[in-house]
């Protein structure tokens, strides 16, 4: 329900005055919603001097609720007393009136409102065409809309042209200025998966940080992100149940002023850009945030961030990713695991791989292996096999590739972490 406020002295700032008398009137009203009226209960004890006359007023004041007459917030709705704030993302609706306060009849009366902001200059008006004409103490009414896109300075330009009965064209404008201030904060971080064992390229974890910044609590209605062409997202922000999803923030999704909240987001290459190791690498456009909330009365608000970028990874000419390790393994008894390589340059390598032993990993097999030909873009699985000599959880390092057409070596150290544990010790121990 709009509601219609009260229009105060800023709401009328006109800085262009007309010197000529009009015979028209132009008033201006920003449209908001009503608030709940607010009470200062004051309360006593029973011993204390006033008694019970405290309760008593209390009960008696229209505007508290029954039976809960301490309650600060009341049962009755207030107009707003003055312009109020425009946030980022909302809808500013405003109310214009062209009054005629003439005893003459007004013809081609052409009413235009235009909002000007540091960028551009928009036409809000409902109607481009002329009114034929306008009696005496008639009025034409119009309620303009439009979603606030930019922060900062912007002025609603109203102008009125109008011809008198003896053919005159007289015209004049007002202006209304009003500033949109930053509802949300919203920060973003990226972080690129090591290693994903169930895919062939690493996932990447989305975690936005977003703060109210604003004097009013929010119900947070939506926050989700679209990704690119090249992703799939799965929301991270909830838990999942036999019968249903609750979200992990409550299922009363409020926002207090300068709370933050943190959503997470998980983006998975499609499968058919998923074998495009090149492609994927230069990725750097994710998605966008699509935020909405309401405020105070259900007053929406909607924002939608700019295409978020992240660092591109820096996997080098050759990337080494496991595909296959177990969790636990046992103290000085072989494991396998499965490796895979991928050539993310764009010329063709002839690789030999080595093996070197570490303090508490060793590694089974030959090294100096001859691995052959790799073309751009293309991957290729190799088994190997090793054992552990120290228990507890041990990094897997110590293989190196050999380009031998450049003489370049590849060193990949801290590849995964695998726990070893001893088959022998009873558990009582």
């Amino acid at each position: 329900m709009q509601v219609k406020g009260q229009s105060s002295a800023a709401d009328r700032m006109d800085v262009n005055q007309a010197k000529q008398e009009h015979l028209l009137a132009l008033k201006v009203m920003r449209l908001t919603k009503p608030t709940l009226f607010t009470n200062m209960p004051v309360t006593c004890e029973d011993r204390d001097l006033p008694g019970d006359l405290f309760i008593r007023l209390m009960k008696d004041d229209p505007s508290t609720v029954k039976g809960a007459e301490t309650l600060i917030l009341g049962e009755m709705l207030t107009l707003p007393q003055n312009f109020g704030n425009i946030f980022l993302g909302e809808t500013f609706s405003s109310y214009i009136s062209v009054h005629n306060d003439s005893s003459q009849v007004v013809k081609d009366i052409l009413v235009k409102a235009d909002l000007q902001t540091s960028s551009q200059r928009l036409n809000l008006s409902a109607s481009n065409s002329a009114v034929s004409e306008l009696k005496p103490e008639s009025c034409i009414d119009d309620v303009i809309h439009h979603e606030v896109k930019e922060i900062g300075t912007h002025i609603l330009v109203c102008a009125v042209s109008y011809t008198t009965q003896t053919g005159e064209k007289l015209y004049f404008r007002k202006f209304f200025k009003f500033q949109v201030l930053k509802p949300l904060d919203v920060k973003t971080k990226f972080y690129n998966a090591e290693s994903d064992l169930s895919s062939v390229t690493d996932e990447v974890f989305l975690e936005a940080q977003i703060q109210n910044i604003t004097t009013s609590p929010m119900f947070m209605e939506k926050v989700s992100l679209e990704p690119s062409m090249m992703y799939n997202v799965t929301e991270l922000n909830a838990v999942s149940s036999a019968d249903e999803s609750e979200s992990t923030f409550g299922k009363m999704s409020y926002l207090q002023p300068l709370d933050t909240r943190q959503y997470l987001y998980c983006l998975k290459p499609k499968p058919e850009f998923a074998e495009k190791a090149g492609v994927i690498k230069g990725v750097t456009v994710i998605g966008k945030l699509d935020i909405v909330w309401k405020t105070n009365l259900g007053e929406r608000g909607r924002l939608q961030t700019s295409q978020l970028q992240r660092m591109a990874p820096g996997y080098g000419d050759v990337r080494l990713s496991l595909e296959f390790i177990p969790d636990t393994v046992n103290l000085e008894e072989p494991f396998d695991i499965t490796c895979k390589i991928t050539n993310c340059s764009e010329r063709t390598m002839d690789l030999v791989l080595e093996m070197c032993n570490t303090r508490s990993v060793h590694w089974c097999g030959v090294s100096g292996r001859q691995l052959g030909k790799l073309s751009p873009s293309a991957s290729l699985s190799i088994p190997l096999r090793l054992l552990s000599s120290v228990q507890g959880l041990q990094s897997i390092s110590g293989l190196r590739l050999t380009d031998t057409f450049l003489k370049r070596t590849y060193e990949y150290d801290d590849i995964a972490q695998v726990c070893v544990v001893c088959p022998y010790t009873s558990p009582e121990s």
